[in-house]
């Protein structure tokens, strides 16, 4: 991601963001002050916090898709009887529920059902296939696996691992649940805010997937501080949805911003770049929520009249880019962009809440911006061992800190949680969680999200982490060593995947043999869409080094052959010059 060119944020821009929230003081007063005030000792949860929601104002409508329109104490009735099921197939506080599906109704009510009964709700990746969802499947040890009817084939592709959930699909639900009690579950009201809610897989730098954690505390601190704080919403606002139901920014950001706003939420099946204002205006939208990738999609459509006849007054998400962020904004009409900076097991979040040009906006929350190594990625210790904060204007990496009130949640395995912590970075005893993620430290508590660290890198809104890349280049005939790391390519946000290949003796790669391979082992966007051949990776002392050269040298240097990811049907062919441009365009492969 390009850095953006706002270096500072003033006492005057401050200023002015301040005024802008006056017409919004109420909700801010009410919801917002929450970021400071909520305890995890609490006894609050979100299946709590909905149904109070839904007994104040049972007759608005919550959930609206495609021709269906679900109030809030219609949904509430249906998650309770749910849930009813779920405590039939044996579901109790502290289990786990898999939800394998597409974006539907059904999809958040079973998110919902869930957690009103304490038990955690682990989202799965539908793009996952294979040894990759056998992984998370067996993460989970889910007492039941909930699955939409068009998943079912991707969660035959894990093998044993599937065949042997116990699995209900949304239609076995929905009759399962024909008469079964409306009431609101008993344990909803004990839940604590520091029990887990959902499992939300994220691509790590170990490889597979992992799970990070995400506490009803830390969900709740979202819904005060994005949707109260931030995002504003009011009860007559429909917020659009098409971003997966799996991802954070769907049911963390999304959810809690229309919760927050007692408004509406309109479900997408899916993004499309061309019917997207269409599905704006049919809603009646007046938000929606979005990562980068989908702005820059939308700036690359056709001019339309509709681009200005929708309702849309504010727009929530994170990776919307400096060199676009104007355009969009001006072409669209948008009047305010509620730009954040977090992730799925962060323990804190940004949210431009002021209304600032080019900003992932505020935290009041500890956190610090502390020198890194280039080559390492490692925060940089003085002679003492402490760490060092950059000055305002400056670039670093960003840190967390992690308290009683402010915890890290971390992952399912200990192992990976702890690899995530720096002690004694300041003081003996603090304790802070990494980010992994450079950003400017503008001033005034304000960052400006610059680029990631490590071998994980974004590509099409997903991290994608190089060593289960790497494993399954590892893993094809002929392969004898590789090496995956991120691109740049000029128009796209983030990092295209590269691969250099070794192949042993005697063997030459076939691209399209090679890529339907590819496509059976690992998620879509993880295929790397350009492979050079190699003849040796032996060039440096350390792997971390190589990668450092491999992806400075990039696609159009070197001397080696450089293939080209032309479809998923026509495989590899050798590079031409236009290849990048037609990836720009698109936002993946050619067609």
């Amino acid at each position: 991601m390009s850095v953006q060119t706002r270096q500072r944020v003033g006492l005057l821009d401050v200023g002015k963001g301040l005024m802008r929230l006056t017409p919004d003081l109420g909700i801010v007063l009410k919801e917002g002050r929450g970021l400071i005030t909520r305890k995890p000792t609490a006894k609050e949860s979100i299946g709590h916090l909905f149904q109070r929601i839904a007994a104040k104002q049972p007759d608005r409508p919550f959930l609206k898709f495609e021709n269906r329109v679900v109030s809030y104490g219609s949904a509430n009735a249906t998650v309770n009887r749910y849930a009813t099921v779920l405590q039939e197939q044996g579901v109790r506080r502290g289990d786990v529920v898999g939800i394998l599906a597409h974006n539907e109704l059904e999809t958040v009510l079973a998110m919902l059902a869930t957690v009103k009964l304490g038990a955690v709700a682990g989202l799965l990746n539908y793009n996952q296939r294979g040894d990759t969802l056998a992984h998370s499947l067996g993460i989970l040890d889910a007492r039941v696996v909930l699955v939409s009817g068009d998943c079912l084939e991707v969660l035959s592709s894990a093998g044993d691992a599937g065949t042997t959930q116990n699995v209900l699909t949304f239609a076995d639900l929905r009759t399962k649940s024909e008469g079964a009690s409306e009431e609101n579950p008993r344990i909803t009201k004990q839940i604590q805010a520091s029990e887990k809610a959902y499992y939300i897989f994220t691509s790590g730098t170990t490889g597979l997937p992992k799970a990070s954690v995400m506490s009803h505390f830390r969900w709740l601190k979202s819904y005060s501080g994005l949707g109260g704080l931030g995002v504003r919403l009011r009860p007559d606002d429909t917020l659009y949805c098409c971003l997966p139901l799996y991802h954070n920014n769907s049911v963390t950001v999304a959810l809690s911003s229309v919760l927050a706003g007692r408004a509406s939420m309109a479900i997408g099946r899916k993004f499309s770049a061309s019917r997207f204002w269409d599905d704006i205006v049919a809603y009646e939208a007046t938000a929606f929520v979005y990562i980068g990738e989908v702005c820059r999609y939308l700036l690359s459509q056709p001019e339309r009249p509709i681009d200005r006849e929708h309702q849309v007054r504010v727009v929530v998400g994170n990776g919307l880019r400096q060199d676009i962020w104007h355009d969009f904004q001006q072409r669209f009409g948008i009047e305010r962009i509620a730009e954040f900076y977090g992730a799925s097991e962060c323990n804190i979040a940004f949210i431009n809440a002021y209304g600032l040009d080019e900003t992932a906006g505020t935290c009041p929350l500890p956190y610090k911006v502390v020198e890194y190594d280039l080559e390492t990625g490692e925060a940089v210790r003085d002679q003492k061992g402490r760490l060092r904060a950059v000055k305002t204007g400056e670039i670093g990496l960003l840190l967390a800190k992690v308290t009683d009130q402010q915890p890290f949640d971390g992952y399912t395995d200990d192992g990976a949680t702890e690899k995530k912590l720096l002690r004694d970075g300041f003081k003996k005893g603090d304790c802070w969680f990494d980010t992994g993620d450079l950003v400017r430290h503008q001033g005034h508590q304000h960052i400006a999200f610059v680029d990631r660290l490590g071998d994980t890198f974004r590509w099409k809104g997903e991290n994608v982490a190089t060593t289960e890349v790497e494993a399954a280049l590892g893993r094809m005939p002929g392969v004898s060593d590789c090496a995956v790391y991120g691109v740049e390519i000029p128009g796209t946000d983030g990092r295209a995947g590269m691969a250099a290949v070794v192949l042993q003796h005697g063997v030459d790669l076939r691209g399209q043999e090679f890529a339907e391979k590819l496509y059976g082992a690992l998620p879509s966007y993880a295929v790397p869409l350009f492979i050079r051949v190699v003849r040796s990776l032996e060039q440096t002392s350390t792997f971390k080094s190589l990668k450092v050269e491999l992806r400075n040298e990039g696609y159009t240097h070197g001397s080696d052959p450089v293939l080209v990811l032309k479809s998923s049907t026509d495989g590899y062919v050798e590079y031409y010059e236009e290849y990048p441009d037609e990836v720009a365009r698109t936002g993946t492969a050619p067609r």
